[in-house]
């Protein structure tokens, strides 16, 4: 199957994470030409300072997109405006208005204070925008009501009227994508409460959707995303290793290993291996 893939290149991660995490602008830029290379399509990047610390300030946000771009990386590229950036809703707005250099999308967490005018103030300056829930999991049957609420969702009633008050949007053009991260898939999910998690956080006014999980439901939501038809992501951000446990090289390697995963169309549940 053919799969649209994020590459979280840094995530919240560390130097003490290993080796392999790229931190520096150039280990960024090279890191995002090999995962590209490999088959990503997009890239996202938790901006730095060079101590480390996460950061909008327009200071450490553009000369790192401008990094990448000079590097030779021409996918769009998405930057983190979450809250371990900017704590202070009103600064993460001040934040982005002082950009220069624009990304082509920003993750906003709908979980976070200011999430919605956040998204807006983004909109307003041509960023696109990935609207970020957090979903404890695949909802048991029932669980998804009728109005497009989540069991274990944080932020899902603040996107849901937030995508409630925009306009639709011409198809293939629209700038607001949800993104579902999800903490645990069932070994079995059932493919009639997958879809209704997909129709839920689907909208006239929005584009297509993106999974992901972290850490050990980083490869179960990869292959849950493979199999409803949206997009996914994978990363040094995520997760530090490969679907058979091995550490992770690099990004590239991870991208590689999910196009294979996705290729294969098999999900190894607890009862064995089905195909989709």
């Amino acid at each position: 199957m053919s799969l649209r893939l994020q590459v979280s290149l840094n995530g919240a991660r560390g130097a003490a994470e290993g080796a392999a995490v790229p931190l520096s602008p150039g280990d960024l830029a090279e890191s995002a030409l090999g995962a590209v290379a490999a088959g990503a399509v997009e890239v996202l990047l938790h901006p730095r300072t060079p101590c480390g610390r996460e950061s909008l300030s327009p200071r450490v946000v553009g000369p790192l997109l401008e990094a990448l771009r000079g590097a030779g990386v021409s996918v769009p590229l998405s930057v983190c405006a979450g809250i371990a950036a900017e704590p202070d809703p009103a600064g993460r707005l001040e934040r982005v208005r002082s950009w220069r250099v624009l990304p082509d999308r920003a993750a906003v967490h709908f979980a976070e204070p200011g999430a919605a005018e956040l998204a807006r103030v983004l909109l307003a300056r041509g960023v696109a925008v990935d609207a970020v829930v957090t979903l404890s999991g695949v909802p048991e049957e029932g669980a998804m009501a009728a109005t497009g609420r989540a069991a274990g969702a944080a932020g899902f009633g603040a996107l849901a009227r937030f995508l409630a008050s925009r306009a639709p949007e011409p198809a293939g053009r629209a700038r607001v994508r949800p993104a579902a991260e999800l903490a645990v898939v069932p070994a079995a999910a059932d493919p009639a409460v997958v879809a209704g998690l997909v129709a839920a956080l689907r909208r006239p006014a929005v584009g297509s959707l993106l999974l992901y999980g972290r850490e050990a439901a980083a490869w179960p939501v990869l292959r849950l995303a493979v199999r409803c038809g949206a997009d996914a992501r994978i990363g040094l951000g995520d997760v530090l290793r490969l679907p058979d446990g091995r550490p992770a090289g690099s990004n590239a390697a991870l991208v590689a290993a999910a196009h294979e995963v996705a290729g294969a169309g098999t999900w190894t549940t607890g009862g064995g291996a089905f195909r989709w």
